[in-house]
């Protein structure tokens, strides 16, 4: 049954029932409300652990997996889950599980190039309505064929970062050089093939590691490949069906989606495995200059976050180019059943006194950290009401009766705003001002109407405020 069509229900009557609350919930249904929403774990039911219950918690897993394994990369606090996902569409569900960006090395770089492009690895973080974006992987490369050298490269990126790592060699020989330096981290071995997957399985199995299985533009031997080494002991496996540029953009995208149409929609359970893009082959093209690398490369990653890729090597490394991978990914993996929000609060910027300006937003995380931005930058001595519209916008909220006159006199008097100031004058924005006049009856003070856009109300606070305004 698809995870967008269970029902508590369903999971409820396969539930021992028992209602004990050791899950932590007040009972066995509001356990499988949780289970079916993916917000609580099969392994927090006590009773379904016992022995005699193994069928049903059997029949459950049944339900409940992913259509896509989540594999681990990585350990402790630093490992990363590729895939786990449940749904073709985002809008059916959910995704769960960002693509995580690898930043590839080599063992041929020098010292100085290296440790350059681990630190942006380590170091690369930008602030978005509330969340830090990062890159997430480091990806070392064999370009020498030399076992001592790739060993030395392995060991160098080891003490280097704590990021998680994938190896990337198609010989056995080099690829247990490197397994031997970081088995314990647990990376990600690159790759199996139908030449070499023997001995790339073995080595899987014996340091306990993640598999890539690739066979470039040729989905039936990668389904091959992945048979082959599920049956010899592999589970965790990552699929690389290829990635190409230039005309080969439309075969690469057909490739991702149909492995993860026929992995969830056809129940295909050998291609339901984590998928691996490889964007920087775009450095493979000889060009004039290597911006236009960059852009390519930039351009397949785009791709890849918006086809289903879990994962992605990299090579370029510039900002211009990186920013634009993690805010589109970040928007594409958000919760649609969770409007991205804030909590209500009266916020205080500067140094307010109390004849400061008081002035309204929504909690609707854009809003908030929009508005927030703008009067930090115009160095504002302000307090802002955040009043809670269910993570709408202020227009979205008006138009909905998610933020109304009721909520907004409610939150003046929860948060208290006539202790913090002499005066009983609100800012509301310019796209609330139909509710001006309901404020004003519901909550005595006098109102106001801002500015359209925030970027204004340095310049309005400027022009028109005023504590005391005439009637």
């Amino acid at each position: 049954m698809p995870a967008k069509e269970l029902s508590p229900i369903d999971i409820y009557q396969r539930l021992p029932r028992t209602n004990c609350g050791e899950c932590g919930e007040a009972n066995c249904m509001a356990f499988a409300a949780k289970l079916v929403n993916r917000e609580a774990l099969l392994d927090d039911c006590t009773p379904l652990l016992e022995p005699k219950n193994k069928e049903a918690y059997d029949n459950l897993w049944a339900l409940l997996k992913p259509a896509v394994k989540a594999v681990e990369v990585g350990v402790g606090e630093n490992a990363l889950t590729l895939g786990g996902e449940y749904v073709f569409f985002r809008h059916e569900f959910t995704y769960f599980h960002q693509p995580a960006i690898a930043v590839d090395v080599s063992d041929e770089m020098s010292d100085e190039e290296f440790e350059l492009r681990v630190n942006v690895v380590n170091d690369f973080s930008y602030e978005y309505i509330g969340m830090r974006l990062t890159l997430d992987m480091l990806a070392v490369r064999s370009t020498s064929g030399d076992p001592d050298t790739f060993a030395a490269a392995v060991g160098k990126a080891n003490e280097l970062t704590q990021k998680p790592m994938i190896l990337c060699t198609h010989s056995p020989e080099l690829m247990q050089k490197g397994l031997e330096v970081v088995a314990d981290k647990r990376p990600l071995i690159y790759a199996a093939t139908k030449e070499n997957w023997k001995e790339m399985a073995e080595l899987a199995l014996q340091y306990g590691c993640p598999l890539v299985a690739s066979s470039p533009q040729d989905l039936d031997t990668l389904k091959s490949i992945t048979h082959t080494l599920e049956a010899y002991g592999v589970k965790d496996i990552v699929l690389d069906p290829g990635t190409k540029t230039n005309d080969y953009i439309a075969a690469n995208l057909n490739n991702f989606v149909k492995l993860r149409w026929q992995s969830i929609n056809e129940e295909e359970e050998h291609m339901g495995y984590p998928i691996l893009g490889l964007p920087l082959v775009a450095w493979t093209i000889e060009e004039e200059d290597t911006i236009i690398n960059e852009w390519n490369e930039a351009v397949l990653a785009a791709l890849c976050i918006d086809r289903f890729a879990d994962a992605m090597i990299i090579h370029g490394i510039s900002g211009w180019a990186l920013l634009p991978q993690v805010i589109l990914r970040n928007n594409i993996y958000t919760d649609p059943r969770k409007p991205v929000s804030v909590e209500p609060e009266l916020g205080v910027y500067g140094e307010p006194d109390d004849l400061s300006p008081v002035l309204m937003t929504t909690n609707f995380a854009l809003t908030f950290y929009t508005v927030a931005s703008d009067i930090e930058s115009a160095k504002l001595n302000c307090y802002l009401l955040v009043v809670d519209s269910e993570g709408m916008s202020v227009e979205s909220a008006v138009a909905g009766r998610k933020m109304t006159a009721d909520t907004i006199a409610e939150a003046l008097a929860d948060f208290k705003v006539g202790d913090k100031v002499k005066h009983r004058h609100l800012v509301i924005p310019g796209r609330s001002a139909r509710l001006s006049g309901e404020i004003q009856e519901l909550s005595g003070w006098t109102v106001s109407v801002g500015p359209m856009d925030s970027s204004g109300i340095a310049k309005y606070l400027d022009e028109k405020w005023t504590p005391f305004p005439e009637d």
